[in-house]
């Protein structure tokens, strides 16, 4: 008997918004199995391997963040850092909606130990000044995370649920919302929303995982040592640049720092 071909792997995560009637909440929930799979691709064209617990709270948070650019409005990017006390790492995560992509990456070298957990936001709309905000976090759960962001930064209730199958769903409360029915929610109630509840599909986006890095946009990060490049290199014939978004490596040599490159935005 022939074997059953497997469905191949979308080359995007489609990210649904749905209106919940008479709850009066925004439902947005995704599959993010195509991101995870070029995360992890990622990861292995950088030479990189996270351990399990670390790797699974940054796929999370890819998660999370991919959710929240999604209910908030287009034309933003956000960035989210958390720095953490135990362990002593840094979770980093960006992402736009204007572009429809989500990276990020784990700084475990050289972090500095802070008093406290902390979640850095920072929202950039094209334009305009970007807005950050500090919030403190007491749990290593993205998911969590999220729930004080909205807490604090968005002034409104919102939770976030992982189910099985790599599927995360964020319900966000609208005004005049059904509290109990929010508050009341678990991961099975609301892999049965569609189900359930009366129910208005509003929008669907397609993110990928992905940076948009490359030489010439890292570049000019190191203007700074244009026409001094033995300062920059030493005895040193080659440096390799990290992309600070993804931790993508690139080797460079003293003549590309005389190259005459264009800043461009990474976004």
């Amino acid at each position: 008997m022939q074997e059953p071909v497997p469905e191949p792997v979308q080359e995007f995560t489609k990210v649904e918004s749905i209106f919940v009637r008479h709850r009066n909440c925004l439902m947005v929930r995704a599959e993010f199995t195509p991101i995870f799979t070029d995360y992890y691709l990622h990861l292995m064209d950088i030479g990189e391997r996270h351990p399990e617990d670390l790797d699974t709270t940054l796929k999370d948070l890819h998660a999370v963040l991919t959710l929240l650019l999604t209910a908030r409005p287009w034309a933003e990017t956000i960035a989210w850092t958390a720095n953490l006390r135990a362990p002593r790492v840094n979770f980093f995560a960006t992402g736009s909606s204007v572009h429809e992509y989500i990276t990020g990456r784990l700084f475990t070298k050289d972090v500095r130990e802070p008093d406290r957990n902390s979640l850095y936001s920072q929202t950039t709309t094209q334009g305009k000044e970007p807005r950050t905000s500090t919030i403190e976090i007491d749990t290593s759960d993205p998911l969590e995370w999220l729930q004080h962001f909205y807490d604090q930064s968005e002034q409104r209730p919102g939770r976030a649920f992982k189910l099985p199958n790599d599927t995360y769903v964020l319900i966000a409360a609208q005004p005049d919302f059904d509290k109990e029915w929010f508050e009341g929610l678990n991961a099975g109630q609301v892999a049965k929303i569609t189900d359930d509840e009366q129910i208005k599909a509003l929008e669907t986006r397609r993110f990928k995982f992905a940076c948009g890095c490359s030489l010439e946009r890292i570049l000019p990060t190191l203007s700074a040592w244009k026409g001094k490049p033995d300062e920059l290199f030493g005895d040193e014939s080659k440096l390799v640049l990290q992309c600070p978004r993804c931790a993508k490596k690139y080797l460079i040599n003293r003549d590309d720092l005389g190259k005459e490159t264009e800043q461009k935005d990474l976004d």
